[in-house]
């Protein structure tokens, strides 16, 4: 069977997929979460077509999954409206409540969430066509991350409560919210990068307006009983609709104290430019990467074949951190693409809920049009697919495409593919692939495979500040959770880490006074009588 029909037939008719995978019934959202209430939606909607398609008499058509409100600027001014007054100018409930007392309502809304677990994962597989297996995994990992959180600012609160002195000052420091978050998370990883940003704004003592993706918008639907149940009126508020109508009176108000967006950094930019006091905006961005390999003569190739085949088509590629461009030694050139081709032509395709499955369809509809260009650009320009069938395309899937040799001329050698294309760079002199990292407009992370320490150590020192992870003999990859993860030029802003995120959507702020017996009588009397939640004493077990 040739690949083309291998292909059309990972696609089955609906009595054909397995019932403990099918959704129950088609999930039409109607109702959205402002100001502590489900307001109904009687408005224009949304169609959700998940990348499976399924057979049909009249060919392959993309599954509808459901609808979810398309609001209008009126909806999102009111959600605005509802985190300002939640916030109160740092007065609310929430911006003034214990950080106990905040852990504990971060807890009860993990709790409820996890009763939704099957729902959201199956949403997680149908809306994007992640697999299975790892849309598990990003719903446990998420759960992961909050308990990290609760720990993280258990620790920092800790921390924060003795007295310093210094120069005849006594002064207690701790961190305080910024004001209302604007979170937006990506497709991606709808739930778990979106709730890497969204929770420690949150626990914090933010107050949140939250727009989930275009693309994994269905999957938050069954959690936003739980932000209205665990969080006082008006602290989480969801807003709908498309982005280039509903964000921009938002951000042109001056209300929003912090952008965090998962994205391009084309539309970071747009955005930012439209706050009146930018100085007053803090921004929090995860953005675009094109994270190299470098490969050496000296490198294990078996390694660099393994790593790279995890690092490219992880997800599709469709990762923020994945390799999207590899330098090869030109002497190992040759051995490399094919053992390269030996396994990606291992590696599983066919639908999101088979086992062991490695490449499922694609979300964004308009991706395998834009991924043949790319492939068509570099072969108009001396390139070659490499391994048989690459590139080859079935309605929403597209096959890996392994693409030889990629030069400056090409679309692949600069742009973000975020998608299952492999572009291959020879070089003969190490100084070639540091200069693609000096002139890149990227600057996340790169993966340098080498056996060599004296090799490894020359490149570290200068790629350290050219990209803020360097991997050795690994893929690049944003965990352990507890490590930095942040890029420079345009590809982040702000850090974000387990801990680093409580920092970066807080500010630090103090309580001081001169050392005197008056002075010292009420700072006690105060901490005594547990009259402050800011001032205080109290040790979070």
């Amino acid at each position: 069977m040739f690949l083309k029909d291998q292909l059309n037939a990972i696609f089955v008719e609906e009595n054909h997929i397995p019932q403990e995978f099918k959704l129950a019934e088609e999930v039409h959202q109607r109702e959205y979460l402002s100001n502590g209430e489900m307001r109904p939606w009687n408005g224009e909607v949304h169609e959700v077509l998940s990348p499976i398609c399924i057979r049909t008499e009249n060919g392959l058509k993309r599954k509808v999954i459901g609808t979810y409100p398309l609001c209008s600027e009126k909806e999102a001014s009111e959600a605005l409206d509802a985190a300002v007054a939640a916030y109160n100018n740092g007065r609310g409930e929430w911006p003034t409540m214990s950080v106990a007392d905040r852990i504990q309502c971060v807890e009860r809304f993990t709790h409820k969430i996890i009763e939704k677990k099957a729902t959201v994962v199956k949403l997680l597989m149908w809306e994007i066509g992640k697999s299975y297996a790892d849309s598990v995994k990003e719903f446990d990992r998420t759960v992961e991350y909050i308990y990290a959180t609760i720990d993280a600012l258990k620790d920092l609160d800790r921390q924060s409560s003795k007295f310093s002195i210094e120069q005849g000052i006594v002064a207690q420091i701790r961190r305080s919210p910024l004001g209302v978050v604007l979170c937006m998370g990506p497709f991606n990883y709808p739930l778990n990068e979106t709730f890497t940003t969204l929770i420690p704004a949150l626990i914090m003592g933010n107050t949140l307006l939250f727009k989930p993706p275009k693309h994994g918008t269905l999957l938050h639907y069954p959690l936003l009983e739980a932000f209205r149940d665990c969080f006082p009126k008006g602290v989480v508020n969801t807003i709908y609709g498309r982005g280039n109508k509903i964000i921009p009176d938002l951000m042109k108000s001056g209300q929003i104290n912090v952008l965090t967006l998962i994205g391009s950094s084309k539309v970071a930019n747009e955005l930012k430019k439209l706050h009146p006091k930018v100085n007053r905006l803090r921004a929090i961005l995860g953005l675009d990467a094109k994270n190299a390999a470098i490969i050496t003569a000296k490198a294990d190739l078996k390694l660099a074949v393994q790593e790279t085949v995890l690092g490219s088509l992880s997800f599709n590629g469709q990762r923020c951190t994945a390799l999207k461009i590899i330098f090869i030694h030109r002497s190992l050139a040759d051995v490399f693409l094919k053992d390269l081709s030996e396994a990606v032509a291992k590696l599983k395709f066919g639908m999101p809920w088979e086992e062991g499955v490695a490449l499922t369809p694609l979300p964004e509809p308009q991706k395998p049009a834009y991924l043949k260009a790319c492939i068509d650009d570099a072969l108009a320009l001396g390139a070659k697919v490499i391994n048989d069938n690459g590139g080859e395309t079935c309605e929403s899937f597209v096959y890996p495409a392994i693409v030889y040799p990629v030069n400056k001329n090409m679309k692949l050698y600069e742009e973000e593919q975020f998608g299952p294309v492999i572009p291959v760079v020879p070089f003969d002199d190490l100084e070639e692939t540091i200069q693609y990292l000096i002139d890149s407009t990227h600057g996340q992370q790169v993966s340098i495979f080498s056996n060599d320490d004296e090799e490894i150590a020359k490149l570290i020192d200068p790629l350290v500040n050219q990209v803020s992870r360097v991997n050795i003999n690994c893929q690049c990859q944003r965990g352990p959770d507890v490590f930095p993860f942040t890029g420079r030029k345009d590809s982040a802003e702000g850090t974000l880490s387990v801990v680093d995120a409580l920092r970066s959507f807080s500010i630090r702020s103090l309580v001081a006074t001169k050392l005197n017996d008056n002075n010292k009588h009420l700072i006690n009397e105060i901490v005594d009588s547990n009259s402050s939640n800011f001032l205080s004493t109290k040790y979070l077990f």
